[in-house]
């Protein structure tokens, strides 16, 4: 039986386009981008190539805005250990209650080895931001503010300029979480408040291994790794120039072809909804139904552990996921639908779709084929499958 692929926002099918742009510098242009012989001088033109795909799929001004890093969680904390080191007398930031773990668990570690402050917004039910309580936050003592663009488990996407225009009011640093949303959202940075933004390779059919930090031009900065003089002092270490290579490729496929596929995978996304609430009771679909990523969708099950579908579906070959990748082995219920406050789903109780350009209407025919008699013969009494027997 041919796989089906839904689990897009935890990782992506490397183009082929992509593979085939990288493969020289593994083989034969495999010269370091700092050396001063023609090898080293093709690859730095390659890297440059690279930053200014990205520059154009970010809208940022300058194509020197970009470093490159080894991928989403470096950003992100590249960037919020370089906001609090840039005013001694600001020792507080602000984020959601539904950020990735990259953000969230380092914001624990500096309260608990810093005494930093952290102001972790609430959402509403459908994992809106709490704007009032966001505008309470915001004071002089503000170091940075981080907030992704889209949760990568609902698919919400939050006001993310108008987020970075009320933190310039009070002097703070705002930096984006941008890892779901770039290559799905029409982006053009140089006209936000946004300071930073971070984004990885292989959520938009790039390599793993591999991302990016946006930092605009006037932003104070402080560099996390330290060493060389490689991405103008601000990401030390010789550069992943075959992972860079793929990184600029994949960026400049997906603002090729952005408003195609939204609407293509929109179209998908919203079949399988509507399938899936016609045909099962007790369902719903999480996240806020104005604002999300249109490859996204986050059905939740009542009476039934999502997890146990998700390993029943995978042994008929269809991958999705309940929850993020990077908290796979926790046993408790998502943070993300805890601070949704969504009472009536049993822990795990939610499974996620995520669609991407090699996705076909077969797929979500299949799914909408299986997905009944599991629900039902799960909701019979069938003992739910542990995370132990799932592996």
């Amino acid at each position: 039986m041919e796989a089906i692929y839904l689990d897009n926002n935890a990782s992506t099918q490397v183009d082929a386009e992509v593979v085939h742009a990288m493969l020289p510098f593994f083989l034969n242009q495999f010269g370091n981008p700092s050396s001063m012989h023609d090898s080293g001088a093709a690859a730095s033109a390659a890297i440059k190539t690279a930053r200014r795909q990205l520059q154009a799929l970010t809208g940022a001004k300058f194509d020197h805005e970009i470093a490159f890093t080894s991928g989403g969680t470096e950003s992100v904390n590249t960037a919020i250990l370089s906001g609090l080191e840039m005013d001694p007398g600001r020792t507080e930031i602000v984020t959601s209650a539904v950020e990735h773990p990259a953000a969230l668990t380092l914001c624990a570690h500096l309260e608990k080895t810093r005494g930093v402050k952290v102001h972790r917004i609430p959402v509403d039910h459908h994992g809106r931001l709490d704007l009032d309580a966001y505008r309470t936050a915001l004071t002089h003592r503000v170091a940075i503010v981080s907030i992704m663009w889209a949760n990568n488990e609902t698919g919400t996407i939050f006001p993310v300029e108008r987020l970075a225009e009320m933190a310039k009011q009070v002097g703070a640093l705002f930096h984006a979480d941008a890892v779901q949303a770039v290559g799905k959202q029409t982006m053009d940075l140089k006209s936000t408040a946004i300071d930073m933004l971070s984004l990885s390779a292989h959520k938009l059919h790039g390599p793993k291994g591999v991302g990016a930090l946006y930092i605009k031009r006037d932003a104070p900065f402080e560099a996390l790794v330290r060493g060389g003089h490689q991405e103008r002092g601000r990401r030390a270490g010789t550069e992943n120039t075959p992972g860079i290579v793929g990184l600029g490729k994949a960026a400049e496929l997906a603002l090729e072809r952005m408003d195609e596929e939204n609407k293509r995978v929109k179209s998908l996304r919203d079949r399988l909804e509507r399938g899936l609430l016609e045909r099962i009771p007790g369902t719903f679909v999480t996240g806020d139904p104005l604002a999300r990523l249109s490859n996204t969708t986050n059905v939740a099950f009542d009476r039934i552990a999502g997890e146990a579908i998700q390993f029943v579906l995978n042994r008929h070959g269809i991958a999705c996921s309940s929850g993020s990748a990077c908290t796979s082995g926790s046993s408790v219920q998502s943070h993300v639908l805890t601070a949704m406050n969504i009472r009536q789903v049993t822990p795990l109780g939610a499974v996620r779709f995520s669609f991407s350009r090699y996705n076909r209407d077969e797929d979500v025919d299949r799914v909408l084929e299986l997905i009944p008699g599991i629900v039902a013969q799960l909701r019979d009494g069938a003992a739910p499958v542990s995370r132990g027997q799932a592996k």
